[in-house]
């Protein structure tokens, strides 16, 4: 029944060691460095964590709990949200996201300049949206496993993107992780500002 355990496990640990370029890039050269993590992340970690999910989705399991009407509208909007930033934050990357450098250049503007991570985040929301589509057991683990996964593997990225691009640092000050900020964050300028006026009045 928990086969599927294995494909996943072992995708997420391969596209989990995709994150350090910088480390093959300073190992191999630049191409290399590229070459290595794109292939344990797109033709190694990628695909087998797709199967394994693929495989618990299939699995025959009692239902956690019986769908309803709510839930499946709500397993679709989550899914459907959560698909928009996958989708769009993969064309503003473009290559970035296939095949990391050590010249990438850090793109700051569109969804970016809202969370550092809009693929994972939209990831997050479509799998949330998988479990209510289908709460067996396998489905419900895998799901879990996956938001996991993304937490931590935006966790190994930062670590990565702090040694190939010192801008990001700080970038991780401005801008939240996973979920926009619903109110405006206040600048060092205008705090002081706001200072200056509290002492002259």
């Amino acid at each position: 029944m928990f086969f599927f355990l294995i494909p996943l496990t072992l995708g997420f640990v391969l596209a989990g060691a995709s994150a350090f370029t910088a480390a093959y890039s300073r190992r191999w050269g630049e191409a290399g460095g590229r070459i290595a993590t794109s292939i344990l992340r797109n033709l190694l970690g990628i695909p087998l964590w797709l199967l394994g999910f693929f495989l618990a989705w299939i699995q025959p399991a009692a239902p956690l709990f019986l769908p309803s009407v709510v839930s499946l509208v709500l397993g679709w909007s989550l899914i459907i949200a959560g698909s928009v930033p996958v989708v769009w934050g993969h064309v503003q990357l473009g290559w970035r996201t296939h095949m990391p450098s050590v010249r990438d250049t850090l793109v700051r503007n569109g969804l970016y300049a809202y969370v550092r991570h809009p693929i994972y985040s939209g990831g997050l929301l479509i799998f949330i949206g998988l479990a209510l589509l289908k709460p067996t057991l396998t489905v419900a683990l895998a799901s879990g496993l996956a938001g996991v996964f993304f937490v931590v593997q935006a966790i190994l990225e930062e670590i990565d993107l702090l040694q190939r691009l010192p801008e990001y640092r700080d970038y991780i000050k401005q801008v939240p992780r996973f979920f926009p900020r619903l109110w405006a964050r206040e600048t060092d300028a205008e705090r002081q500002r706001r200072e200056l006026t509290t002492r002259h009045v």
